[in-house]
This record gives C-alpha cells, sequence and structure tokens, in this order.
C-alpha cells in the first residue's frame, strides 16, 4: 500500500470521528502540537502529514497503521495456515501476551492449531469499539493457575479459552449475565468480570476468595483499550 493511501485513509478515520462528535480539529491540533491551520490543511486534503507527523495523529487517536489498511489485505498477507475446506475453521493457539497485543497473529507465535465449527464462529455477536476491524478475530489461550482459581469453577488451570477479540466493549452478550472478558494487564490476559466505576475498570473475580483488580483509564482512553475480547467458549480437560 503507498503512502498516500495512508494518509487518505487516516483522513477518513479522523473526518468519521469529528462527524462522530468524538473529536475536533482544534482538540486533535493540541494532541499533536500542531497548529490548528495545518490539521486542517491536512483534513481538507491541503497538504500531506510528514511520518512523524501522521506518528503523533496516530499515537494521539490510538490508532495504528494497521487500522488504515483494509483487513481483507492484512489477513491474505499474513494468513498462517490455509482455510479449511470443511465445516471448520483453524484457530490458533497463542500465549496470554501474543494475545493481548498483536494485531495479526504471526506463524511463530503459533503454539497450536484447534479447529472450532465455523458456524458456531459466524454465529457469534461481534461489538467492536474503533480500531479493531484489523485485528484477527479469533485466537485461543490457555488459562494459567492464578485464573483458574480466581474464576473457579467457570474456568481451571489449563482450561481453553477462546476470544473474540472483535467484542472489546461492556455491553452484555446475554441479558442478566456477565460477560467474561481478557483484560490486558501488565502485558498478559488477565481473565476477569469487568466493570466500569467512575474512571476505573474494576475487574472481578468469580472466585470470592480471588482478589480483585483496578485498573484506572487515563484521560481519553476507553474501556476496549485495555479490554483484549469476550472469552465465548471455555474447554475444560476432565
Amino acid at each position: 500500500m503507498k503512502f498516500g493511501t495512508l494518509q487518505e485513509n487516516l483522513r477518513k478515520a479522523l473526518w468519521k470521528r469529528i462527524e462522530d462528535g468524538e473529536l475536533t480539529g482544534l482538540r486533535l491540533a493540541q494532541q499533536t502540537g500542531f497548529k490548528q491551520a495545518h490539521i486542517s490543511n491536512f483534513l481538507n486534503r491541503k497538504r500531506g502529514l510528514s511520518l512523524e507527523g501522521m506518528d503523533k495523529a496516530l499515537s494521539a487517536q490510538h490508532l495504528s497503521v494497521l487500522d488504515l489498511i483494509d483487513p481483507a489485505e492484512i489477513n491474505k498477507r499474513a494468513s498462517i495456515f490455509p482455510p479449511s475446506d470443511d465445516e471448520f475453521d483453524n484457530v490458533a493457539v497463542v500465549d496470554s501476551q501474543v494475545a493481548a497485543s498483536e494485531a495479526v497473529i504471526k506463524s511463530m507465535h503459533v503454539k497450536d492449531i484447534l479447529k472450532m465449527k465455523r458456524s458456531f464462529l459466524t454465529s457469534l455477536r461481534m461489538a467492536a469499539e474503533a480500531g479493531r476491524t484489523a485485528w484477527e478475530r479469533f485466537v485461543m489461550i490457555k488459562a494459567d493457575a492464578q485464573q483458574g482459581v480466581s474464576m473457579h469453577p467457570r474456568i481451571t488451570p489449563g482450561a481453553v479459552l477462546l476470544l473474540d477479540r472483535h467484542y472489546n466493549t461492556l455491553i452484555p452478550y446475554r441479558r442478566g449475565e456477565k460477560n467474561m472478558y481478557a483484560v490486558r494487564k501488565d502485558g498478559v490476559c488477565n481473565i476477569k468480570y469487568v466493570e466500569l466505576v467512575n474512571n476505573c475498570l474494576i475487574l472481578r473475580p468469580h472466585n470470592p476468595a480471588g482478589p480483585i483488580e483496578v485498573i484506572t483509564l487515563r484521560q481519553r482512553e476507553k474501556p476496549g483499550d485495555h479490554i483484549v475480547g469476550r472469552v465465548c467458549y471455555v474447554e475444560i480437560e476432565t
């Protein structure tokens, strides 16, 4: 993809946030340190941004260059295994820190590949905040001992968890039932129930004896900046 196309896609992303009332040209100028006229000229295609300028705009709006690329193009170029020809799809099993931070799963990070019913995966509803469309949707991780104790009996140590990384909002998936989430904390996935209280994410265990943890949201951060995805399937060995 050419640099000019990336700039145009950045304009479109910024204009959408402006039209949705989430951003103004003045606020973006303040965030990036540019003059308002400089931002206005960029948004109105009167000038471009340097690489450094694009980095500032992306960082200020919590965007990645991957958000500016067509997801289909990313998946085509980064595919780590061929699509299944039967009724199952392949899902990569990765380490917790990879699931928490890597938008596209590289082959060197794949620990195993498991099959899931395609009809089940396609039936799952998405609820993604901006910036998630470029992320590979489904990955699997294994629960460690601490997570297994904290969320017992819903999960146990060694359980395989299917994460839907296109579901990173606090919208309940089912009425009256708490979502179980993987939340990025200290660079890895922390499995908990999540609620927003004032400006803090409260991470609650299923086991009453487990610890309650808190993540304080910084200015302009959203819960989805920390939520890796919804736990939508648990496989426990017996």
